[in-house]
């Protein structure tokens, strides 16, 4: 399993948003922790209308370049945040769309991933509190609601990966661990936009809150841009509060490049 990597404590607040309205920034954003709130379930998640439309406004002000980079799948990302249409990258960088709405993903089918599904099915079913969240190409095993049940969690999708070697890893999230291919991260995903008309040259900035969050980190300050964690569970360079504390400084952000302040 991937390793959890903890970090001291949170640095310093967010960039100046007037700093970044001086150079050219490419915005690169988690979802769930970091644009919204952790919910009970991952489809009781919810992207109120505000936050909509400052994504929506950067969108434009920066030339298409925002990107949300989460463990969702692209398609879950597109109902969250209906009817708005972003680039992003999915299921930990497995899959991503560019800013043309081209979707990159390696060819690899679910199929391998069938035996795993039906085992957890069963499993998850006697255990209250855990809730399977299944995508395309990845499984997620949440405990939030039987945090008890870690150890359960973490057992269970180890028996479930056990068959399936190298291709797949398994790693820790808040709450969850989650069972994907190996070989992409957020790190790959942001890299892979970097070289694309609409982030190519663009100063990157990375919001995120949780451990799978470090690679987008380490990805943009080599890109020389600015990492900046989300709440008290991971620490970098830049720090924000909380979803409310990102939503306040992205509307500063837009603020700024729109020469309202």
């Amino acid at each position: 399993m991937q390793q959890t990597k903890h970090a001291p404590g949170p640095t310093g607040t967010a960039p100046d948003p007037r700093t970044l309205c001086a150079t050219r920034t490419g915005l690169f954003l988690d979802v769930d922790g970091t644009l919204t709130d952790f919910a009970a379930t991952p489809d009781a998640a919810r992207i109120d209308d505000s936050m909509l439309d400052t994504l929506a406004r950067l969108h434009t002000l920066l030339g298409g370049a925002v990107a949300l980079i989460s463990g969702r799948s692209i398609s879950q990302l597109d109902r969250l945040f209906h009817p708005l249409r972003l680039p992003a990258a999915g299921i930990h960088g497995f899959e991503r769309r560019n800013a043309d709405g081209v979707v990159f993903r390696p060819t690899s089918g679910t199929d391998a991933l069938a035996p795993a599904r039906s085992k957890l099915r069963t499993l998850v079913a006697a255990h209250e509190g855990l809730i399977l969240e299944e995508k395309d190409h990845a499984i997620a095993l949440h405990f939030r609601g039987a945090p008890q049940a870690r150890g359960i969690a973490l057992a269970l999708l180890e028996s479930a990966a056990a068959d399936l070697g190298e291709t797949h890893e398994i790693i820790e999230g808040s709450m969850v661990y989650e069972l994907k291919p190996s070989g992409w991260n957020k790190a790959t995903a942001i890299s892979g936009f970097m070289h694309e008309p609409a982030f190519a040259g663009c100063v990157p900035v990375f919001l995120g809150d949780d451990v799978t969050d470090f690679d987008g980190f380490a990805s943009v300050r080599g890109h020389g841009g600015f990492d900046v964690a989300v709440g008290y569970r991971v620490s970098a360079r830049w720090h924000l509060s909380d979803p409310r504390a990102v939503h306040d400084w992205l509307s500063q952000l837009a603020r700024c490049l729109s020469g309202s302040t």
